[in-house]
């Protein structure tokens, strides 16, 4: 049987390489615009690698080297924080990939930042949560040590914390500096159930929450803990989805340079 030229074989490595919209993709037109573009997800997140796969997209990971060292003392309001640390991600991958290569520029590429923030202000139908006394809100990042995992998950047992995540694209434009950002905060409410010490206690040993924003994981082990959330699942697990998409709506309909460049 003959074989195709190499060039022919390497020009069609090319394109599979460069299609990152899987063939079970809804047929919406943000999708339909983002086939055959490069799409990067500046995270090595496995959690939002999965979640975008399942709605049909395998964007190139590109992990951000960014220090993610800002300080929330910083910012006038808390959900700011992960907006701005995804930013530096997202630009700094963008800025990295173009410098190395500029004839290969992305067309498009997405960044994320989860925190968690500890007594969330009313914002909910819940009376009995209404009711709870008010709190100053305290960010609780990724556990220290199984200590301060135990420490974090006592603190929220039988209340409600807000997940925050700062969603980012980046792409390219031809007016300066050559890209354009769109960002937007989605917030989820979860409901933690009134667990018995021993449950928490196992649950931290178990070393599932060690690496997760807020020392658990909903779609894991720390389902045990969860009574309920409102907003987005995929949100609570680090990445807003429904948003994700209904961003890549709204710039389709608004920014005739959007992935067209």
């Amino acid at each position: 049987m003959p074989t195709a030229p190499p060039s022919l074989t390497f020009n069609v490595s090319i394109l599979n390489m460069l299609e990152h919209v899987l063939p079970h993709a809804l047929k919406i037109p943000a999708i339909e615009r983002l086939k055959g573009k490069k799409i990067i997800l500046a995270s090595n997140s496995p959690r939002r690698k999965e979640i975008l796969r399942t709605f049909g997209l395998a964007p190139e990971i590109v992990p951000s080297t960014f220090a993610e060292d800002l300080l929330i003392s910083d910012f006038s309001e808390p959900h700011e924080y992960p907006v701005a640390t995804a930013t530096h991600k997202a630009v700094q991958v963008y800025e990295k990939l173009v410098e190395e290569n500029p004839e290969e520029a992305p067309d498009l590429v997405i960044g994320a930042d989860t925190i968690v923030l500890t007594h969330p202000q009313p914002v909910t139908s819940d009376t009995s949560y209404s009711l709870l006394p008010s709190h100053n809100q305290e960010l609780l990042e990724k556990p220290s040590s199984k200590e301060d995992n135990l420490r974090m998950l006592l603190d929220m047992n039988g209340n409600v914390c807000e997940v925050v995540t700062g969603l980012v694209v980046v792409y390219p434009v031809l007016s300066a500096p050559g890209y354009m950002i769109k960002s937007i905060d989605e917030r989820s409410l979860v409901y933690f159930a009134d667990s018995p010490k021993h449950i928490v206690e196992a649950y931290v040993e178990s070393g599932e929450g060690i690496d997760r924003a807020g020392g658990f994981a909903i779609q894991g082990l720390g389902g045990i803990l969860i009574r309920k959330i409102e907003g987005d699942y995929n949100n609570v697990v680090g990445f807003p989805a429904a948003s994700f998409f209904k961003l890549l709506d709204m710039l389709v309909e608004e920014d005739e340079d959007f992935l067209s460049i």
